[in-house]
């Protein structure tokens, strides 16, 4: 089975993961698991209080598909928990990552995004982490990119997030696309 790590922090954009989480739980049957910190509930943007599965020093690489996180007011305060240690956890064993909104931003915080194309709210947020260094790669557009095995959107583009994070892991399905057309429907 599929599984999806998806590491929350403390006033996470809730609307930025809600349809891969809706599309792949009940439609395309993708286990998803959540992490915070420190195991302990958070509370999105939105008010959704959110029970984890466990907490990030419980994700390893290899138990997953892909990591994603979402983006949120932690991250653009700079008090959410550093990542890096997961995130090249899950590139070690060649898995997915994908970071939307303020956490492309601190995906770039970690490096990965130095080599590959990518995207985000804007490069001046990618700037403010030091590990970054790949503004040449930069690809300032409202679509989500996949490149490299890692997956960045701003936080306007939860659908293209969302099929590019399934075609990412190989759920890229023709009942995938069938169902994330009907939430395409508006943008034609």
């Amino acid at each position: 089975m599929t599984r999806i790590a998806i590491a929350l922090a403390e006033d996470f954009a809730d609307w930025e993961i809600a349809l891969l989480t809706a599309v792949g739980r009940s439609f395309l049957g993708l286990e998803i698991v959540t992490a915070t910190p420190d195991g302990a509930p958070v509370t999105s943007m939105g008010g959704l209080r959110v029970t984890p599965d466990c907490a990030y020093g419980d994700l390893a690489g290899e138990d997953f598909d892909a990591l994603v996180v979402p983006g949120g007011m932690s991250w653009e305060k700079g008090r959410a928990a550093d990542l890096t240690g997961v995130v090249h956890g899950f590139r070690a064993q060649g898995k997915t990552v994908a970071g939307i909104c303020a956490a492309a931003s601190a995906l770039a915080g970690t490096g990965i995004l130095n080599t590959v194309a990518h995207t985000g709210n804007n490069l001046a947020s990618h700037k403010a982490y030091g590990g970054y260094s790949g503004e040449a790669l930069y690809k300032d557009q409202p679509q989500a990119v996949f490149d490299g095995g890692i997956v960045t959107a701003p936080g306007t583009s939860p659908f293209t997030f969302t099929v590019e994070v399934l075609k990412a892991i190989g759920a890229w399905t023709s009942e995938a696309e069938m169902e994330m057309q009907g939430f395409a429907a508006e943008f034609r």
